[in-house]
């Protein structure tokens, strides 16, 4: 693969009208995810089984697609292995793929993902910010919060709210101001 490199790739996954932050897996060249049961996501992919990665730098679409839907005119049409799959219209990168369950259980599900397509829609360069890594890594921690409201995600939560607040750019700090109104602050 090209796109998706080794480790955890987080993107913002999108399936028929649906866009959400993912974590995919590539490990000894295989991709796979792992999604919680019952979401909209994991529902799409069993059904349709099919997933677009987008690859974008755009810190508040990372914060606003873990906790709300995309307009459908944020979504763009692409013909992809004789079916047609959607993306977001703005992502900068975009991987299709077919995705097989692999394992279902009450709480999460494993997909294995087959790539189908890869396009680069702009060259950009992005250095690396620890702002936008730290909200990345918020907004992983806040989904679970709304879910248990642990205090470990919480200390968690506000450990990368400082960094954004140290590091990050305006961009940054606006994801950060909504991603605190969503864990309710």
């Amino acid at each position: 693969m090209g796109l998706i490199k080794g480790g955890i790739n987080e993107v913002i996954a999108t399936t028929a009208f649906n866009a959400a932050p993912i974590g995919i897996h590539f490990r000894d060249k295989k991709a796979s995810m792992i999604l919680f049961s019952g979401s909209h996501t994991a529902e799409n992919i069993e059904r349709d089984r099919w997933v677009v990665a987008n690859i974008i730098h755009d810190p508040v679409l990372y914060v606003r697609t873990a906790f709300e839907d995309l307009p459908r005119d944020a979504f763009a049409e692409e013909p992809v292995s004789g079916r047609m799959m959607y993306r977001l219209a703005g992502a900068e990168a975009w991987v299709a793929f077919t995705a097989a369950v692999e394992r279902k259980t009450h709480e999460a599900m494993m997909v294995r993902l087959t790539q189908e397509k890869e396009i680069i829609e702009e060259v950009a360069v992005h250095p690396v910010n620890r702002g936008f890594n730290s909200i990345i890594d918020a907004t992983v921690h806040a989904t679970r919060y709304r879910v248990n409201h642990e205090t470990k995600l919480r200390h968690l939560i506000d450990y990368h709210a400082d960094i954004v607040q140290k590091c990050g750019g305006k961009k940054e700090i606006e994801a950060l101001e909504l991603l605190m109104r969503y864990v309710g602050e």
